[in-house]
């Protein structure tokens, strides 16, 4: 996809991101496939539907990811955010996916949800939203007047010193590839497509369910389409063929001015969805009065899922204004936006960015985080259930434990409330 002006490459490359979220959060509305909602069915009621269409949307972008890069149609080297980085952030990964697995069960979806949810007539994921985008962009911005992050004060300091350099990529198929990493990302991710796909289909239940099956390919599909059209739109410099961020980062000696700029060059890079830290970028392009400089994939991205979920919430006249029910409803949806934020960012994705994008690139740090948000989500769902059936005799720790010893992640020895 070649053009002859910046302006034309960007602009292609940003009206595809918004038609590819336009459909993907159509299809999410329509399918109800939700991040959030497959973690509940599966602890509180061992249904696994939602969460094979979540798997099935990892295994279509694994195994689209590995072609296109064996074909060398797609590069991920340098993609936005550096999912491959050599520095494993271990304790950021970790703690970031527990945050956030926290925040959105409070705040009822993960950030993909809460923009569907917005497109459906929900106020409550405006407030949510809003919450959200602040809190990432001063993860990674400084705050007015100051050279200081949320991410600089509170956690570069101790969660910096426990990462591990593997001194190379850090996708399984460049940590176990040796010389010829390209060919053993493509035998893992076959090898893992074809074991998710196993799990996945052998389900009667879920093969039965169109809407499940649709849902988990579309988001897949839409995760790939957008690594292929970041990754693949360059603009013909008179013959020197760039790619935006290339184009970009030579800008004094190929533009005529600094007219049409983009504020940042990184966000310019290969990537493909993910929806905290692009809510802070929506944020700030709306404060700064809708400036064309601050238009990113990210901002795009958010739009395009909240237009869709309209559009399919008008057609299926399921449009519906939902405001909060209770000051405790307000409260939880709060806490849960600050978790999401902060532990959004800090995690480097969501269950869309980290657990579809991310493990996309079968890099080991995104694979922590899905296990983290995860395990972080079933804690505060079995933590709010025996609080709900115990009442005062549940401790948030007597529950905490007990979650952990349904999870089978401590003895049954130590169990401190009665299974219901």
């Amino acid at each position: 996809m070649s053009f002859e002006s910046f302006f034309e490459a960007q602009s292609f490359m940003l009206w595809a991101v918004f038609i590819i979220a336009l459909v993907m959060g159509a299809v999410v509305n329509k399918t109800n496939f939700c991040t959030m909602g497959a973690v509940s069915d599966f602890v509180n009621m061992g249904d696994t539907g939602r969460l094979r269409a979540w798997l099935l949307a990892m295994a279509v972008a694994i195994l689209g990811v590995t072609l296109l890069e064996y074909a060398g149609l797609l590069n991920l080297s340098g993609s936005f955010p550096p999912y491959r980085n050599s520095n494993i952030v271990l304790a950021e990964n970790i703690l970031g996916g527990l945050m956030f697995g926290v925040g959105m069960t409070l705040a009822s979806g993960c950030g993909n949800k809460c923009l569907v949810r917005i497109g459906g007539g929900n106020i409550k994921s405006i407030i949510v939203f809003l919450i959200v985008g602040a809190l990432a962009y001063f993860m990674i911005n400084p705050f007015p007047g100051s050279d200081k992050t949320i991410y600089s004060v509170l956690f570069y300091g101790w969660t910096s010193p426990m990462s591990v350099d593997v001194l190379k990529p850090q996708d399984i198929g460049s940590l176990v590839g040796g010389s010829e990493p390209s060919a053993m990302r493509l035998i893992v991710g076959v090898v893992v497509f074809l074991a998710m796909g196993h799990f996945i289909f052998k389900s009667k239940e879920f093969r039965s369910s169109a809407d499940n099956m649709i849902g988990g390919a579309v988001v897949g599909l839409a995760v790939l389409a957008a690594w292929f059209v970041s990754g693949n739109v360059i603009v013909d410099a008179d013959g020197e063929i760039l790619s935006l961020q290339q184009y970009y980062n030579q800008w004094d000696m190929l533009a005529d001015s600094d007219a049409g700029k983009p504020a940042a060059g990184a966000m310019l890079a290969t990537q493909s969805y993910t929806f905290i830290n692009p809510m802070g970028q929506a944020l700030n392009y709306l404060a700064g009065g809708l400036d064309g400089s601050l238009m990113t994939f990210g901002v795009v991205a958010v739009f395009g899922v909240v237009a869709g979920s309209l559009i399919w919430s008008l057609i299926s006249r399921s449009f519906r204004i939902e405001w909060f029910s209770s000051a405790s409803d307000v409260a939880n949806h709060v806490i849960g936006a600050v978790l999401m934020g902060i532990g959004g960012t800090l995690a480097m994705g969501c269950t869309i960015g980290q657990a579809v994008t991310g493990i996309s690139t079968l890099a080991v740090g995104s694979i922590l985080t899905f296990g983290a948000i995860f395990l972080g989500s079933a804690l505060t769902m079995k933590i709010q259930y025996y609080k709900m059936v115990y009442e005062d005799e549940a401790t948030v720790m007597k529950s905490l434990i007990t979650g952990l010893v349904d999870l089978k992640l401590l003895p049954k020895s130590m169990r401190k409330l009665d299974a219901i």
